[in-house]
């Protein structure tokens, strides 16, 4: 059985948190590789890198990033804010989590980030490919990570 993509829009974190809850509560269908434990703690790390800083990129790569944030970043962000992320793009390996971990826990903890997110009355750190932000416009990236990876996760009827 072939398992198609869902559609989300999220207003708001909590929407998305609600999201994966409702996924921990009635069991789900992958549409991807990823399992909700993966999805959950991927999402944790991302919400949690505007808040506490991007680890920093390494150092021979550190030229090209700063080249595309410079020469692209802000079309880039437009485009995703736009479009959506794309499917099949590349992450930081270290928030590529292993497979059967503990998904209530994750979701536990994506709603724990997202609360602090929505809390957080600072500025944000920048990030290495999109630059200076404001609050919204790391949020509304937020949502939209949050958007592009439960989609790939179905909830059962």
């Amino acid at each position: 059985m072939t398992v198609e993509r869902r559609k989300l829009t999220f207003a708001t974190l909590d929407d998305a948190v609600r999201d994966a809850e409702n996924l921990v509560a009635k069991g789900y269908d992958k549409a991807g590789n990823w399992d909700l434990a993966q999805v959950g703690s991927h999402l944790t790390e991302w919400m949690r890198f505007p808040l506490d800083g991007f680890p920093k990129v390494p150092l021979l790569l550190r030229p090209m990033f700063w080249l595309l944030r410079t020469a692209v970043g802000k079309k880039i962000r437009a485009k995703v804010l736009a479009e959506g992320f794309s499917t099949g793009g590349r992450t930081m390996p270290q928030t590529v989590f292993s497979p059967g971990g503990d998904a209530p826990a994750a979701v536990a903890k994506l709603k724990e980030t997202a609360e602090r997110f929505r809390a957080h009355t600072g500025p944000v750190h920048p990030s290495p490919l999109f630059g200076a932000m404001t609050k919204d416009e790391a949020l509304q990236l937020q949502l939209k990570h949050c958007e592009h990876h439960l989609s790939f996760l179905v909830p059962r009827a």
